[in-house]
């Protein structure tokens, strides 16, 4: 099983999902914000170090 995105416009959306439901493949929309989250936590599983750091070490950084 594989997935694909494809980002684009209502009305090329529409087409591209009847056709692939005639093909047999799932179909789920995907809004503007689900698509970001999706992208954001695939950044965030790219860069993940195992490491802990302590909330103060966190705050600081923000304030600065």
């Amino acid at each position: 099983m594989s997935t694909i995105l494809i980002k684009t416009d209502k009305r090329s959306s529409k087409i591209l999902a009847e056709l692939a439901k005639r093909l047999g493949a799932n179909v789920i929309d995907v809004n503007d914000q689900q698509f970001e989250d999706l992208v954001l936590a695939t950044l965030m599983d790219k860069v993940k170090t195992g490491k802990t750091v302590s909330k103060d070490s966190i705050l600081k950084k923000l304030r600065s």
